[in-house]
């Protein structure tokens, strides 16, 4: 298991922001997010509002920021965190079949687009699986559905197919619709309905409160400090999961106070473990 000071979830401006201002207080790091590709702003033609950085399209200036980043030391992970659990001092964290150790946390999810399917939560653990890499072996041989909104999900998808599940294919579904007695037993996604054994819900990122489900929120927000400080003792966040205005300046402000809080919190976690 590999271990860090400071773990940041989410890559866009705010991510690599704290990450940068991590490794400027000479603090380890990892940068847990989906490839840049998938990140909102990869796609937007035009990005003139950031002070210094004008006349650039997203891909450009995140590809700038991602450079920067791991030129000065900033390790990074392509997947999604899917739980953590604070342990003693620290927090592991689960992305995919791995799992990172980290001192202190920084949330830089964005914002979370989607809400949970009718059903859903009822059948976590119980049918309802977010990672095809983690879950696959136990639907060999059984009817699954995958239901995509990340480039990535067809991948996904093929290695369930490989593992010798049959696989249904939901690309983006505006609705879906999960039902069952003690388990999971068929889904409707935009009026098709298949019975099956599992269900995999593949999205862009999780939702804060899904990681901690005790994270005090304000309007739907994250709620934070001035520190960025979270309601949780070592949890900091920054960006467009904080609230608006949703701007890259604001974004990598608040990444950079959120990665020095956490570089400070991190170095006295370190100290008490000494």
């Amino acid at each position: 298991m590999s271990q860090y000071d400071v773990v940041v979830l989410g890559g866009g401006p705010a991510g690599l922001s704290a990450a940068l201002n991590v490794r400027a207080r000479n603090q380890s790091v990892l940068v847990v997010s989906n490839p840049l590709e998938e990140n909102p702003l990869w796609k937007s033609h035009l990005v003139d509002n950031h002070v210094g950085m004008g006349n650039q399209s997203g891909a450009q200036m995140l590809q700038t920021m991602a450079d920067h980043a791991k030129a000065n030391g900033v390790a990074f992970m392509d997947g999604k965190a899917l739980t953590t659990m604070a342990v003693g001092n620290g927090f592991f964290v689960s992305v995919g079949s791995d799992v990172v150790e980290a001192a202190a946390i920084v949330l830089a999810t964005g914002v979370a687009r989607s809400k949970k399917f009718a059903g859903e939560e009822t059948f976590i653990g119980k049918g309802v699986s977010y990672c095809a890499t983690c879950d696959a072996f136990a639907y060999r041989g059984k009817t699954v559905a995958v239901v995509g909104y990340t480039p990535s999900a067809q991948h996904e998808a093929e290695f369930l197919e490989q593992v010798g599940c049959t696989v249904h294919y939901f690309n983006k579904p505006k609705t879906c619709v999960l039902a069952g007695e003690t388990t999971l037993q068929t889904i409707t996604c935009d009026d098709v309905t298949i019975p099956v054994d599992g269900a995999f819900i593949l999205r862009p990122t999780m939702a804060p409160t899904d990681l901690f489900p005790e994270l005090a929120l304000d309007g739907g927000y994250v709620a934070v400090n001035r520190n960025m400080e979270t309601n949780l003792n070592g949890v900091f966040a920054a960006g467009d999961c904080t609230g608006g205005p949703l701007q890259v300046s604001k974004a990598v402000g608040e990444g950079l106070v959120a990665g020095q809080k956490a570089a400070v919190y991190a170095n006295k976690i370190k100290q008490i473990k000494e």
